[in-house]
């Protein structure tokens, strides 16, 4: 039996995330008719070969979306918020991997391994989350279904794939610099990352939390169906190259056992639990980086409450963070016959 292969375009398909979208759908032998890679003018004419085919890069038009069933979108709000009314009017699903529409009560915002049935729901349109909060999730969840959580503080170690492939490069051009007593040029990023950190640039509201940290307590607001659960986040760029890394304390209405957490973590979906304490090994991006899974470990006793947890993660942002995220989204509409 053949399966049934589906016209596939991805919108912004230059970026770091574009490129890990194509390397995960051949991964994942993702039933594809055909795939057509959208971008901006400049990139358009320049070729990528994906399994074997060369595909030119188009520009984006509404004829892009023409006999489109699914648009892996990863160029940014103000291009989603452009396009994607045209191409849902084509008869495309748009999952959509910017801010544009996270927080549109119409528009569901799936983790598949948390919310899988908000997604049901959609009207053409599939958010899918902020990296740190997809990362978040996925190793609270499993907790929160056995005690509900009452309050979560956040601490992000994020790396500058967050910010691009551009910024990528920036670091590996600042650390050569500083190694070679040469003054760093910051040029994607607002100041040197190489051998430093800086609180998230994202912009500060009047209560002084950035966007980014607003994103960590709406976006798991609206995951876990859960308004009322405490949030607060401090969210930081480090000089890493690929994969964020976050402190999570949690706070339940009673104890929770560390053993039970343990338990819980080793067994739920995307996460691979990292928590050997006899060696002091636990999580790092350097671990995390290209893989699928949330690694969580270091899991204790917060000693200064009876009723929270302390765990560390890291995850890789541009799979399981973006691109990862997303096709499991087009898979789950195919196996919910919803496409």
């Amino acid at each position: 039996m053949h399966r049934k292969k589906y016209k596939i375009a991805i919108l912004g398909a230059t970026g770091a995330v574009g490129a890990e979208l194509m390397s995960i759908l051949l991964e994942r032998d993702f039933p594809i008719a055909e795939l057509r890679l959208l971008a901006s003018p400049k990139s358009v004419g320049k070729t990528i070969n994906f399994n074997g085919q060369e595909i030119a890069i188009a520009p984006v038009t509404p004829e892009s979306f023409d006999g489109i069933d699914i648009v892996l979108a990863s160029a940014g709000a103000s291009v989603s918020k452009e396009w994607a009314a045209i191409a849902v009017s084509k008869g495309a699903i748009i999952i959509d991997n910017s801010s544009a529409f996270r927080q549109d009560p119409n528009v569901p915002l799936v983790v598949p391994e948390v919310n899988p049935q908000a997604i049901d729901q959609h009207q053409g349109i599939i958010a899918n989350p902020n990296c740190t909060t997809i990362l978040m999730n996925l190793a609270v969840y499993p907790l929160h279904k056995v005690k509900p959580v009452k309050r979560i503080v956040a601490a992000t170690y994020q790396s500058v794939s967050g910010a691009g492939a551009k910024a990528m490069d920036e670091l590996i051009k600042q650390t050569q610099a500083i190694l070679n007593n040469q003054e760093p040029k910051a040029e994607i990023l607002p100041y040197p990352i190489g051998f430093n950190l800086f609180l998230h640039n994202s912009p500060l509201d009047e209560q002084g939390y950035c966007a980014e940290e607003m994103k960590m307590v709406n976006e798991t607001r609206k995951i876990f169906n859960c308004p009322e659960i405490q949030i607060t986040a401090t969210c930081v760029r480090v000089p890493v190259l690929r994969a964020h890394s976050e402190a999570i304390n949690i706070e339940f209405s009673e104890p929770f056992s560390v053993n039970t957490a343990k338990e819980i973590l080793s067994k739920a979906a995307g996460v691979r639990l990292i928590d050997d304490w006899a060696r002091n090994y636990f999580p790092m991006p350097i671990a995390a980086s290209g893989k699928d899974e949330v690694l969580v470990g270091r899991i204790r006793q917060d000693i200064s409450n009876p009723n929270c947890l302390d765990l560390w993660l890291c995850g890789d942002q541009i799979r399981k963070g973006a691109a990862l995220n997303a096709i499991q989204i087009a898979e789950l509409l195919i196996d919910r016959n919803l496409i």
